[in-house]
Formats: structure tokens, C-alpha cells, sequence
């Protein structure tokens, strides 16, 4: 077993997804050094695509990362919602009063991140299994965090982020509960065209029969699409492991869409689609639990997973990178100390108190999030008449009001002002 307290960063952040390689961009860009431990031998793009609204590329453009990614990735002009059945429900425009929005692809995202970090930032293969205070807490100043890794390793580091997705192990560590199963599952897909696809930059949803559908372009030769419906227990079990049953299953149940989006479909490969269970954290936990706690905290789906039917769950991800970065920045920076154990305990206290108010900035918002998905998401897939009826006469203005609303929000800069 190696002990790397003598060559540990100040802050360990547990994952490289899209909150962790944020968070430690946004640290990095204010000269302040991270560790990132993934469990994965390389870099994780599962779920291949996400859309990236008008708070994302506010958080982009302060991590510095926003315009390479700009010229990668189609700007949407509109949105158009339309029943199983053809009948338009709800339109809307993107590109209007200052909004902007992007269908960008993870591994893209992912590696544009990484090529701005300094070399071995990131330690690929490092499992955690467990997470120990110092064992001698009665010594002035040593709040240091052990943390356990698979392969026989300790880490020792005065932060600790969890970033580590919504099975975290963080987030178990200071006490939230497992996340709440829908009972609906996902299916992603991503469909290349090597000689270009002819779609508009649209972003176009289908709704019927319990079934939220949406395909939309990532630039000109690749296509993201959506299929989110109720599993039965067997039949995500038999699904999640035979992708050809899960491409027949999906297309037989866009029955009645328009034939384009069916196109999209049958041009996905088997390995460029994938399923998953739908999860959330419940609002009132992220509300009243605990997001921090000393030394710790959790930022994206470690800290608040949700469903994608508003598509904020990586948008929020970036915020939490950009306000956590802001929040440790205010208490962090490089230079020697004197290592004197008051120096030492006087700076935990600095940290806990900055770890807790970037709990406070991102828990209101992360739960109006969590809440305002589950009940889009509802309503968009309800086959009750009377939500049916609504839903037809009055989803366009709701929808419209929710996703430029939940998509205004601006999380600041990196550096207070």
C-alpha cells in the first residue's frame, strides 16, 4: 500500500465526467492544482450527446472552452413538439433574445476539457472504495480526508469533491440515500452521416402512447436521438443486453412518427445506442441534506440526479464546476505556507465554510431542476385525457416558459467581482 500524502494536491476530485473535469478546469484556471481520480481506463462519453442551453455555454465560456466547442457543434434555431399522431403541440424559437442552443457531443465536451488541464491531472483505473477521516484528529491542523482506492493505494487530501455520478460513493458518505428509480428507462442513440444528414438545426420531440421521443443534430454529419419510455422488469434486463432487440424494439414503438426520424434510427449502429434506467434524487433531499459537510461536498449527478426531460442534467453539471471552483478559489491559491497546525485548522474552517456556501448557491436551484423535470416529463408522456387535453391546448407556452427559463440562469464568473 503507497501513502501519497507528500505528493497530494490540496483537492481530490473523485470522477472525470463532466462536474469533475469542470470543477478542476475552473480551479486549474485559478492556479490551483487537483487531482482527478477515475475508475474508468479512459475517458466515460455514455449517453453520447446532451443538449447544451444557454446557462452551459455561460459556464463554457467562463471555464474558457466555449468558443472551440461553438465552432464543433450546430446552433439550434427552434424547437418544434409534435403528438404521435403528427399534430404540432408546441413550438418554439432558440436563437431569440440572447439564447443559445447546442447539441454537444459528450466525448467532444469531455476531451476539451482534458487537453486544458495539466498533464496528470487525471489518474485513470483509480477505484474509491472508501473514504476515512485523519486518523489522528487530536493533532493541530490534520483534517486531512484518506481516501481508499482499489488497488491498494491511500490518497490523503484536504478536499474532497464527488463527482463521481449518480451511484456515488461520496454522496453515500455523507449520508444521502441511493437514488430514486422512475420506472422509466432511456434509450440514447447517435447516428453518423459521412456524407451529411439534411436535417434543419431543429431540435424536434414526439409525444404519445407513454413515450417521450426526440432527435435533434449535433453538426452537419451526426444526428442525437432520444426514446424514453415504462420498462417492464424483464424487458430492460433483455433489452439493456441485446442491442439489435433494442433497435427493433425502439422502432416498433415509434409507430406513427415521421419516417425521417425512423431514418435516424435505422442509421444507428447497435454500439451507438445504448439504455439506462431513469433516477432522480428526490428535491426535498437535496433541499435538506447534506451537499457538504467539512471538508467534502458532491457536484453534479452525485449531487443532483435528474431526469432529461427539461436537458439540464449536464448544463447543471457545469454550473456546479464553475461555483464550486469560485467558492475554493476564494480560500485556496498557490503558495508556500508555514504548515503551522493554527494556519492548518484555521484554513479547514475557511474551507468548510466555502464548501457550504456553494452547498447554499446550488441546492435551491439543483431541486427546482429535479422537480421541474419529473413534472415535464409527466405531463409530456401522461396518457390521461385530461392531461392529454392540456397538454395539446396549453404544453407550448408551458414548455416554452420552462426550458428559456430554467435556461436564463447565469452562474457567474470564475472570479468574484
Amino acid at each position: 500500500m503507497q501513502d501519497h500524502q507528500a505528493e497530494a494536491p490540496q483537492i481530490v476530485i473523485v470522477g472525470a465526467g463532466i462536474a469533475g473535469l469542470s470543477t478542476a478546469l475552473g480551479l486549474h484556471r485559478l492556479g490551483i492544482r487537483s487531482l482527478v481520480l477515475e475508475s474508468s481506463s479512459e475517458l466515460r462519453t455514455s449517453g453520447f450527446a446532451f443538449t447544451t442551453w444557454t446557462n452551459a455555454w455561460r459556464a463554457l465560456d467562463s471555464l474558457g472552452i466555449g468558443e472551440q466547442l461553438r465552432g464543433q457543434h450546430t446552433q439550434l434555431v427552434g424547437a418544434g413538439v409534435y403528438s404521435i399522431e403528427g399534430v404540432e403541440v408546441g413550438k418554439l424559437i432558440l436563437d431569440a433574445d440572447g439564447h443559445e442552443v447546442r447539441c454537444v457531443q459528450r466525448k467532444v465536451l469531455l476531451e476539451a476539457l482534458e487537453r486544458e488541464l495539466p498533464r496528470g491531472t487525471i489518474r485513470f483505473g483509480s477505484k474509491v472504495v472508501s473514504l476515512l477521516d485523519e486518523d489522528n484528529l487530536s493533532k493541530p491542523g490534520q483534517q486531512l480526508k484518506h481516501i481508499h482506492l482499489a488497488d491498494g493505494d491511500v490518497i490523503k487530501a484536504k478536499v474532497v469533491v464527488g463527482c463521481d455520478g449518480v451511484n456515488s460513493a461520496v454522496a453515500k458518505w455523507l449520508g444521502f440515500n441511493k437514488a430514486v428509480s422512475t420506472g422509466r428507462a432511456g434509450v440514447r442513440g447517435f447516428a453518423y452521416y459521412r456524407d451529411g444528414h439534411g436535417f434543419d438545426p431543429v431540435f424536434t420531440q414526439c409525444l404519445g402512447k407513454g413515450v417521450r421521443s426526440g432527435y435533434l443534430p449535433c453538426d452537419d454529419n451526426s444526428m442525437y436521438w432520444f426514446f424514453t419510455f415504462d420498462p417492464t422488469p424483464d424487458q430492460e434486463i433483455e433489452l439493456e443486453s441485446d442491442p439489435v432487440k433494442l433497435k427493433q424494439f425502439v422502432l416498433e414503438r415509434l409507430d406513427g412518427v415521421p419516417d425521417r426520424f425512423r431514418a435516424v434510427v435505422e442509421n444507428t449502429e447497435e454500439g451507438q445506442m445504448m439504455l439506462s434506467p431513469l433516477k432522480l434524487r428526490l428535491p426535498w433531499e437535496v433541499v435538506l441534506g447534506s451537499i457538504s459537510k467539512g471538508n467534502v461536498c458532491v457536484a453534479g449527478d452525485a449531487c443532483h440526479p435528474m431526469t432529461p426531460d427539461i436537458g439540464q442534467g449536464g448544463c447543471a453539471a457545469l454550473e456546479d464546476g464553475v461555483v464550486l471552483a469560485r467558492c475554493l478559489g476564494q480560500v485556496l491559491f498557490l503558495g508556500n505556507h508555514d504548515n503551522s497546525g493554527n494556519e492548518e485548522e484555521e484554513e479547514y474552517r475557511k474551507i468548510e465554510r466555502c464548501l457550504r456556501d456553494y452547498a447554499n448557491q446550488r441546492r435551491w436551484r439543483a431541486s427546482r431542476l429535479i422537480a421541474t423535470a419529473f413534472a415535464m416529463g409527466y405531463i409530456m408522456r401522461s396518457q390521461n385525457r385530461v392531461v392529454r387535453f392540456l397538454r395539446t391546448k396549453f404544453l407550448g407556452a408551458v414548455l416554452s416558459g420552462q426550458l428559456l427559463k430554467n435556461a436564463s440562469f447565469d452562474c457567474g464568473r470564475l472570479t468574484s467581482p
